[in-house]
């Protein structure tokens, strides 16, 4: 399984018209044919006016088989892409083979937060492993979504999506963690192999499975 994060940044004032767009006629021409839609989301903090979703494909192959197929639809090619393309500023995509399994959480109405870490040279390794161990105490104040690292893109990075009621749970969850001493530990172990850390906060979008 390979998953592809896509970000599109949108010309300011246009995104609301692009999810219209999207959610009226993107997304029934595309459905889950041509890979299957995990989560889309509009950022809410950090950089605006981004669209962020998140595709899953059976392998690398499969994708640009699934891909070739789609430039093949009409309605997708003539009825939605020439609708949208001049809204779009500037596109980014990373590819991530998955460290834990996706677990979207049960209930909607969520905040979600998407970080990305950039590791020194050689050490994502050494960060997922110090991560993993770590993960049922960090669990014990809220429920990991996603954890990948990336094999193309932007490279010795590790990116994790976590899901909170609003802002100020997330506040809480956060307060409450940095208080534990073993998450303290892993803190101040892991944080020597870190480079950059960047994180957004993102508002499901109208036809995002995940809410």
């Amino acid at each position: 399984m390979i998953y592809e994060l896509r970000t599109y940044t949108l010309t300011p004032g246009k995104l609301l018209e692009y999810l219209k767009l999207n959610a009226e006629v993107g997304r029934p021409t595309r459905g889950d044919r041509y890979g299957k839609l995990e989560g889309s989301w509009t950022t809410e903090f950090g950089l605006l006016n981004q669209y962020v979703h998140l595709w899953s494909y059976p392998s690398l192959d499969e994708r640009d088989r699934l891909r070739a197929d789609l430039q093949k639809n009409a309605d997708w090619t003539q009825g939605y892409v020439p609708k949208i393309r001049p809204m779009i500023v500037a596109q980014e995509n990373k590819f991530l083979s998955a460290v834990l399994p996706l677990t979207p959480p049960a209930e909607a109405g969520n905040l979600y937060e998407l970080r990305w870490y950039r590791t020194h040279v050689g050490k994502a390794g050494e960060w997922l492993g110090l991560f993993k161990a770590i993960m049922p105490v960090r669990e014990k104040y809220s429920k990991n979504v996603g954890l990948w690292q990336t094999e193309a893109g932007q490279l010795n990075e590790v990116v994790h999506l976590w899901a909170y009621r609003d802002l100020n749970h997330r506040a809480e969850v956060r307060g409450s963690a940095v208080k534990d001493p073993e998450w303290q530990k892993f803190l101040a172990a892991s944080a020597p192999l870190l480079a950059e850390m960047r994180s957004v906060a993102l508002v499901p979008a109208p036809s995002s499975p995940m809410k």
